[in-house]
């Protein structure tokens, strides 16, 4: 091998550690990394114990109940369509369970449905704040369920659906 040849690759070494290194100063300019100030979201890695959260205050539907206007909840309440029904007695089969008399109802207590074991052990009876709980946090207020619906934030809607559901009956309980 000539001079010449090992020129060509000493001169081939050297441009790309000098377009390397330029390129990495460029980077460095251009996303200009800050240090971490103490702000910010904590994340919890494997095997560390997580810190609980403090309960959130649910605001009460009741209040609301009386003036919630019945048209504005069955707007809403078409979301659930997704996965459940509102007749008395239903023809198809949903993912959900039937909504019929749900409002005073006992919980996992539609007929032919098989209810996840969560739903099942919560026991009890749908009340006006257990569903305004449910409708605004499902996971929270029966953990394990198997229904995804997110939940409804504002308690004006809440109210609005809790008073639709109450209207499918045929003797509708009483409001609080």
């Amino acid at each position: 091998m000539n001079t010449f040849e090992i020129n060509k690759i000493v001169g081939a070494f050297l441009l790309a550690s000098l377009t390397a290194t330029s390129l990495g100063m460029i980077s460095r300019i251009l996303v200009s990394p800050k240090a971490f100030t103490g702000h910010g979201a904590v994340v919890a890695t494997a095997g560390a114990p997580k810190e609980a959260a403090p309960p959130a205050v649910l605001e009460p539907i009741t209040p609301l109940l009386a003036a919630a206007p019945l048209d504005t909840g069955e707007k809403l309440a078409k979301q659930c369509l997704q996965c459940h029904t509102f007749e008395k007695a239903p023809t198809k089969k949903t993912i959900g369970p039937n909504l019929w008399n749900v409002v005073g109802g006992k919980r996992a207590g539609s007929a032919g449905f098989k209810y996840s074991p969560a739903m099942v052990n919560a026991g009890g009876d749908w009340g006006y704040d257990e569903l305004n709980a449910f409708l605004a946090n499902p996971k929270a207020a029966v953990k394990g369920t198997a229904m995804t619906f997110a939940g409804m934030k504002k308690p004006e809607e809440r109210a609005a659906v809790v008073a639709f559901l109450r209207s499918l009956s045929d003797s509708p309980k009483p409001l609080p």
